[in-house]
């Protein structure tokens, strides 16, 4: 789960991390009003979404004036901002952020987020923090320092001491330096978070340390622990259709390809997309109904697949263990006909009770494709996505012959 750049700056503050004073606003009143409030003559107006690269985007704005705070403010709220991290689409900025200016001496990038490899959480830091902080680790990674912690013994201080030296903080700085990371690990390590990250860390002209932005993910298996952090989701930020998908325990994410996948085990499911790319096509999602899928599980993971306008054949792949074939044979069946399904559809079954499953697809009467492995189900789900797209374009050739006015006609 992800959180705003404000509401992340609210828990770092208590783990005695300094962020400048600023207010959460949902209207351009709301913002000069913020702007008058914290006073002096410099401010920061932030678009607040779900996504880095705002400032290149144009979602951060320094206003001078409380014209300019009150320009920015109409200009950015309710924009379509389109970062690198937003995809092409972009997103629709509905709450602003408004801070305190502060005056900059240098920018830095510390960060926190899991090591599968390593199985540790890896703390980086680098003296080349700001917006071409992706730049640097592509092209001068010798910048970015790491430090894999020992989950039991936390962040050492002879690791803290080393990270403040190689990324360049002074000596009159280096204890605020030294606080600001030890408390970086503590939120990361008590809130259950996947990732924190702070770009641009700035040391001030008065040689202050200051968390100029912020960034928390959080392990959605952990909220359970943390009601209060679970009660920041913002579901105007989610995709319509991951928010209904954990509504019945499925795990889904839209992709941009056109052909629906319906799998148990997240590692079959990768698997799936991978074999699917294999032969040319491309998977419009990703949804793993779990072990324990019944006939309304599978109803609404179709419902789901066929809310995307560009889909053109869905593969159902199931390796039956704990599920049973025949219950996911069951469940396609009566979800095909619920929704009356419209493009091809595509089964592969294989496991416990494999041969009954495919027993009752055949005598389903639907135009079931029955696949005998997943090399098959894939050629034929490529193939089926294919041929729909090619009547579709036939279709609409005739359609705009028809439509258009003859050659010479009246």
């Amino acid at each position: 789960m992800k959180i705003h750049e404000y509401q992340a700056k609210k828990i770092l503050r208590e783990f005695g991390i300094a962020t400048p004073e600023g207010i959460a606003c949902f209207s351009v009143e709301e913002a000069m009003d913020a702007a008058r409030k914290l006073g002096g003559d410099v401010w920061a107006v932030k678009a607040q979404i779900h996504a880095g690269g705002r400032g290149k985007g144009g979602g951060v704005k320094v206003a001078k004036s409380l014209d300019e705070v009150k320009q920015f403010a109409g200009k950015i709220l309710g924009m379509t901002l389109v970062t690198h991290q937003t995809g092409p689409q972009g997103q629709v900025v509905r709450r602003l952020f408004i801070e305190r200016g502060a005056e900059i001496r240098n920018e830095l990038y510390v960060g926190l987020v899991v090591d599968r490899g390593s199985r540790r959480v890896c703390l980086m830091a680098s003296s080349e923090g700001g917006m071409d902080i992706e730049e640097v680790a592509t092209r001068t990674p010798e910048k970015i320092h790491k430090v894999f912690i020992d989950p039991m013994t936390g962040l050492s201080a002879y690791d803290t001491d080393d990270i403040v030296r190689k990324i360049g903080f002074p000596e009159s700085a280096a204890a605020e330096a030294r606080t600001l990371l030890q408390g970086l690990y503590q939120a990361f390590d008590s809130t259950d978070a996947s990732l924190v990250e702070i770009n641009p860390l700035i040391l001030t002209a008065d040689n202050h340390v200051v968390a100029l932005d912020a960034k928390m993910n959080f392990d959605d298996n952990a909220l359970f622990r943390h009601p209060e952090i679970a009660a920041l989701r913002d579901l105007d930020e989610e995709d319509p259709a991951e928010i209904e998908a954990s509504k019945y325990d499925l795990s889904y994410i839209s992709l941009d390809g056109n052909i629906g996948c319906l799998v148990n085990g997240a590692g079959l499911a990768m698997a799936t997309m991978d074999i699917i790319k294999l032969y040319g096509g491309s998977p419009a999602n990703f949804l793993d109904v779990g072990g324990g899928a019944t006939a309304e599980k599978v109803t609404e993971a179709f419902k789901l697949m066929l809310r995307n306008p560009q889909l053109k054949a869905i593969l159902v792949n199931i390796f039956g263990g704990i599920m049973k074939c025949d219950v996911i044979a069951e469940g396609v069946v009566a979800a095909a006909r619920e929704v009356k399904l419209n493009v091809p559809l595509v089964v592969r079954l294989e496991g416990t009770n494999a041969d009954l499953g495919k027993r009752i697809l055949a005598e389903s009467g639907l135009p079931i494709i029955s696949a005998g492995n997943m090399a098959d189900a894939a050629e034929k789900a490529v193939r089926a996505a294919g041929l729909v797209s090619e009547v579709t374009t036939q279709l609409t050739e005739a359609s705009t012959r028809v439509s258009a006015p003859a050659e010479g006609g009246v």
